[in-house]
């Protein structure tokens, strides 16, 4: 099983006819994807080809929706329109939206948050790379790919994976296909400061899912979303979790990459964080080498086998 996306889940790429969005969705069919649809608004008609598959250019999403029966979509659109790229698929009714664009105002994200509370849609992102599905096939073709993570590193498993930083991710989900495990779906939240997603909701379905068997909970510093996950592990969660938290040593107040990895007070540390996890039973990987190994010893003290 998987969580929010499966092999056969049909999909949308606004922003198809960019370069960026473009390039992914060739990479996105190439991993087994179900691309069905591509949305640029005065672009409708026209068809995006690669090896052979053709995908019909709608001028917007719910048209894309209602002709398809797609159900998520990718958006790779700029920032200053981003924000109403999200509202389409809210207006759409799809259920899910994963925003991979980058540098979206603050301002706007508080906009589209306002304007989702009690909707249908999910959104993961924005500034995520995305969510995989891993396939059953060599090199996990026929899985889904939803955003810019690398499908190869990928393999079909029973390891779920969350995290802020997109990286980190692939950092995670590789140390696990070269323990010769395997991932249930790996999803990257995103790191700005206003998301859709947060660790909690992702690890509630991880904690749902009967074919994910262990967890790795990737954080930064800022915010306390780590901290809100971990409490919630320790009260509900079965399952072996490993976690590591990145920016121990970075200065406080300065931010670090991501827009939301700002030290604002003492609970938004690496330290008081990595304190938490280990409070709450999580076993914490010391560097980011360490995550699967950290996994692992954590499946092994709950007598648990991840294979």
């Amino acid at each position: 099983m998987s969580i929010l996306i499966s092999p056969t889940t049909k999909i949308i790429v606004q922003g198809i006819t960019g370069a960026f969005g473009g390039k992914h969705a060739q990479l996105s069919l190439d991993y087994g994807t179900q691309v069905v649809a591509g949305v640029t608004p005065g672009k409708g008609g026209q068809v995006f080809e690669h090896n052979g598959v053709k995908v019909p250019i709608f001028n917007s999403v719910a048209e894309a929706a209602k002709t398809t029966g797609a159900t998520v979509s990718a958006i790779f659109v700029p920032p200053p329109f981003a924000g109403d790229a999200i509202l389409e698929c809210v207006d759409a009714g799809l259920d899910l939206a994963v925003c991979i664009t980058e540098g979206i105002p603050i301002k706007d994200m508080i906009r589209v948050k306002r304007a989702m509370s009690g909707a249908k849609t999910r959104l993961i992102g924005p500034n995520c790379p995305g969510l995989v599905t891993p396939g059953t096939v060599k090199d996990s073709h026929g899985g889904c790919r939803i955003g810019i993570a690398p499908g190869y590193i990928h393999k079909k498993g029973h390891v779920g994976v969350v995290s802020r930083s997109g990286t980190l991710t692939y950092e995670a989900v590789y140390q696990i296909t070269c323990k010769g495990l395997g991932q249930s779906t790996p999803v990257g939240i995103g790191g700005d400061p206003v998301n859709g997603t947060s660790h909690l909701d992702v690890i509630k379905l991880f904690n749902e899912d009967p074919d994910t068997k262990g967890i790795i909970l990737i954080g930064e510093i800022g915010g306390n979303a780590e901290v809100e996950a971990a409490r919630w592990i320790k009260a509900n969660c079965k399952k072996p979790v490993a976690g590591f938290i990145a920016g121990a040593t970075a200065p406080a107040g300065r931010r670090m990459g991501h827009a939301g990895a700002v030290v604002g007070g003492h609970e938004d540390t690496a330290s008081a964080k990595i304190a938490v996890f280990k409070e709450c039973g999580i076993e914490v990987a010391a560097t980011p080498s360490d995550m699967a190994d950290a996994l692992l010893r954590a499946a092994k003290a709950k007598g648990v086998t991840l294979a």
